[in-house]
């Protein structure tokens, strides 16, 4: 077996299983859970509301509701995605220059401040007065150190606003879909209703589901938390219909 280091990204998907998905598995859960209630409230607001369900208004109005709410908040998701990425990226960088302008004008103070939190690392006052030493001879990591150790914020270098607000969307359109399928096939009868709730679950399901194959930890946690949350905001989406019945 060769030793040879190819790349950290190699490496990290090679050693650490982390897959593409799984860089994505934020936006894919986020997604994929507000796609599925998004369409289910329409189907459980009109069922709710009426003794005869969704047949008072027919397939037809069901589908065109739930397909305008689903590509409409697909596209606010994906967008709001994509602008909540790059308004962290911009805040990450205007936060960086701040403190790159503090370790130069301001040495002694971050000094200070860096062998506090290697003494709150545990290490001892002379590994961390050499540490510090090294950070002031290479100011961007020292910036770095400072941003994720003393500010608690993470580089966003290999996040895509782009990527991330796709990803987004996608899995919102793509899970959201599925309480719908059933007005496709079938007639707005009581019984329709009852597949989508099931077609509902199971989309919670096979998203928990794709949650552990990223996670890799605790199945019954993933599928458990997922059907579980997404089960409350169905069940609000049913109670706001009978509410108006």
């Amino acid at each position: 077996m060769s030793n040879t280091f190819d790349g950290i990204t190699t490496h990290r998907g090679r050693e650490h299983h982390i897959s593409k998905m799984g860089e994505f598995i934020k936006q894919i859960i986020y997604g994929g859970n507000d796609g599925i209630v998004t369409t289910f409230a329409v189907v459980a607001g009109f069922a709710g509301a009426g003794q005869d369900g969704v047949a008072q208004v027919g397939a037809i109005a069901v589908l065109l509701f739930g397909l305008a709410n689903l590509f409409a908040d697909a596209t606010a998701m994906g967008l709001g995605e994509y602008l909540s990425a790059r308004s962290e990226n911009d805040l990450y960088h205007s936060v960086r220059d701040d403190e790159l302008i503090e370790i130069t004008n301001n040495p002694e103070m971050e000094r200070q401040e860096a062998l506090e939190i290697l003494a709150e690392k545990g290490m001892s006052a002379t590994d961390a007065a050499a540490m510090a030493d090294i950070l002031e001879r290479y100011p961007d990591y020292y910036a770095d150190f400072m941003m994720s150790y003393e500010i608690g914020m993470s580089d966003p270098a290999d996040e895509n606003p782009a990527l991330n607000g796709l990803a987004t969307f996608a899995a919102f359109i793509t899970f959201g879909i599925i309480p719908l399928l059933p007005y496709f096939m079938f007639e707005p009868e009581r019984s329709t209703f009852h597949l989508s709730v099931i077609a509902t679950f199971t989309a919670l399901t096979i998203l928990g589901l794709l949650r552990f194959a990223v996670i890799r930890q605790n199945i019954l946690r993933c599928v458990g938390e997922t059907v579980l949350v997404g089960g409350v905001c169905a069940a609000v989406a049913y109670g706001v219909g009978l509410a108006f019945a």
